[in-house]
């Protein structure tokens, strides 16, 4: 069985296998093979090509884009999502305005290990996705199954553009899967993970496995959820959430990040400035609480949505 971990590993060793201008760089990936191991053994097999970076995330990102000028296509680890803010500027004013101010490309990837898990707290948590996905110029990627993990990191080193890749720590090895796909959905386009009729459910990483949960739960009272799995949301695949609320009526978005300006927010916004005559009932959204992630167990198990908190947010927009 393949892991979602072990599948990020092999998509980055096909992609050095395979084209010579790719490169790894972050902290502690070579020999040690990355503070979560998606770089093990990838530096003795590709000497030279798995770098050791400084504890500066915007001299790392910096690099990345320098390298990506002179016509390389380097992946960059982030030991956790939260610190690729340190590089923030790095990252969006500069990678994801490069093509823009100059006709160059910037095809690097950043990868984020991103979302909660049970004691990792406030700098170790947090969704940044929407973020990202705020500016200009970026693709932002969040993988929920292990074929996409291994499908669309692929895809991202392939694009010209810079991909800010979302892979969720919760999934790492919470996610198996026999073997891996040739063939996948291209960036840009959501997939329908469970047909339905009483409702849409419009997810994305982790948040899609305890959204079909949720779907199971209500189908033994005879509700059919149908659950979209957004799979990146810059771009965002529009057409299919709208093709899935107009059988459907109703509309509930699920996120782990915050509800504040975040990508729940904007789906709502999107169906019902584009298709509010789809809607039977006023669309819902179920995010993270707003306040900073809590180290305590028991309170970060409350803090995100979960299974029951997803299904209990469905029996109300059904009983609209």
């Amino acid at each position: 069985m393949i892991t979602y971990l072990e599948a990020i590993r092999l998509a980055q060793q096909k992609a050095l296998a395979t084209d010579p201008r790719v490169f790894l760089y972050g902290q502690d990936i070579g020999n040690f093979g990355g503070a979560f191991k998606a770089t093990k053994n990838l530096a003795a097999e590709f000497p030279g090509r798995v770098l050791d970076a400084p504890l500066s995330e915007d001299a790392i990102v910096g690099m990345a884009i320098g390298a990506a000028i002179e016509g390389a296509r380097p992946i960059v680890e982030m030991q956790f999502a939260d610190f690729s803010t340190c590089g923030l500027n790095q990252i969006v004013n500069h990678a994801g305005t490069l093509f823009y101010r100059t006709g160059v490309p910037c095809p690097i990837v950043v990868r984020l290990p991103s979302g909660g898990t049970s004691g990792g707290g406030p700098f170790h948590s947090q969704s940044l996705e929407a973020i990202y996905a705020h500016w200009p110029g970026l693709v932002v990627v969040t993988p929920a199954t292990v074929e996409d993990a291994y499908t669309m990191l692929l895809e991202a080193v392939a694009l010209d553009d810079p991909v800010v890749f979302c892979e969720h720590k919760f999934l790492y090895y919470h996610l198996k899967a026999e073997s891996l796909p040739d063939t996948s959905l291209p960036i840009g386009k959501a997939r329908i993970a469970r047909t339905g009729r009483d409702a849409t459910v419009v997810t994305h990483g982790a948040m899609l496995h305890e959204s079909l949960a949720a779907a199971t739960e209500l189908a033994e009272d005879g509700y059919q959820l149908e659950v979209v799995d957004l799979r990146s949301v810059k771009p965002l695949d529009t057409d299919t959430v709208l093709a899935s609320v107009a059988r459907t009526g109703r509309l509930l978005v699920v996120s782990e990040e915050w509800p504040w300006g975040g990508v729940s927010a904007e789906v709502v916004s999107r169906v019902t400035t584009e298709g509010f005559g789809l809607l039977d009932a006023a669309p819902m959204r179920v995010n993270a609480k707003d306040t900073p992630v809590p180290y305590h167990p028991d309170l970060w198990s409350v803090h995100r949505p979960t299974a029951s908190t997803i299904a209990a947010a469905a029996r109300r927009l059904l009983d609209l």
